[in-house]
């Protein structure tokens, strides 16, 4: 069982929001404890030697019956990175046990490009999962997340990775959500909420795409739903982090594999849960004697 840090830090102004430790950031003269837990998530690793080389960025994708549009996202976002100054990348793309074509047209893209690691789950273990175990074999000293259905737009990385530079993790939020009302009105009374029971001012943790300190990540827990608190995951860590504007892209293929009535009730016992892990923590300093 893992033991969290407590929540610590205020809201700053805009352009960007940061949340967190004190401004000079991170873990900087700070212990900090976590107990390990063991692997609960069997998964297999299938990838190319290059993908063995230690890399400056990993950008993992949770793929779940995205046969459809995955190969025109990994396109894309290789056009993006490739081009992005002494950066050496990989892309680590995280087959949740997906039951169409994905497997094969994964298979494709590894094949086709040295950047491209494949990790499949077995069985099925949803997003949360999926993101834990990307982060766990992420090579890059910085690591992005972000969907696979196109929706997130891979040219605001390089936005996210200028704003990684003042602090521990960037978060984007979806100014311009391109959704259903339904989507979009659940996703704001959820935010509010779990703003109002945390304490906090995410804006929009729905959103994937987000970059980080691998390190701040690498012993992210396997629980089902913990995706949507990342950001209080590593505010209890004493992480800086800080909020931009991201663009967000209508669904042009494949189908949601979700729906807000769907994920609610499961939300709000994972909302209680984080609560009780903040305010159950005990802080503490560690004076080596």
């Amino acid at each position: 069982m893992y033991l969290f840090l407590r929540l610590r830090g205020a809201i700053a102004p805009c352009p960007s929001t940061v949340l967190g430790a004190d401004k000079l950031g991170g873990f900087t003269g700070r212990s900090v404890a976590v107990c390990k837990m063991n692997e609960v998530s069997t998964y297999k690793k299938q990838g190319s030697g290059a993908a063995d080389m230690r890399k400056d960025l990993s950008v993992v994708l949770p793929v779940y019956n995205e046969s459809e549009c995955i190969r025109a996202v990994v396109d894309e976002l290789c056009g993006v990175l490739s081009v992005i100054k002494d950066c050496p990348y990989e892309i680590i793309l995280v087959n949740d046990g997906s039951t169409d074509d994905t497997p094969r047209v994964l298979a494709d893209l590894r094949s086709a490009s040295a950047h491209v690691r494949v990790l499949t789950l077995v069985p099925n273990s949803g997003q949360s999962a999926a993101f834990s175990a990307g982060f766990r074999n992420a090579s890059g000293s910085v690591t992005v997340a972000m969907d696979a259905d196109g929706q997130n737009d891979p040219n605001d990385i390089p936005r996210l990775l200028e704003e990684l530079k003042q602090c521990d993790c960037c978060c984007g939020y979806r100014a311009n959500r391109k959704d259903s009302f339904s989507r979009r009105y659940g996703s704001k009374l959820a935010n509010f909420v779990r703003n109002a029971v945390l304490g906090e001012s995410i804006v929009d943790t729905g959103c994937s795409l987000k970059a980080f300190r691998t390190d701040l990540v690498r012993d992210f827990p396997p629980l089902n739903g913990m995706h949507r608190f990342i950001p209080s995951y590593l505010m209890m860590k004493g992480a800086v982090i800080r909020q931009i504007p991201v663009n967000h892209r209508p669904r042009k293929l494949g189908t949601s594999k979700y729906t807000n009535i769907g994920r609610l009730a499961k939300t709000v016992w994972d909302l209680m849960a984080v609560k009780w892990m903040k305010c159950r923590y005990q802080k503490y300093t560690l004076e080596m004697v």
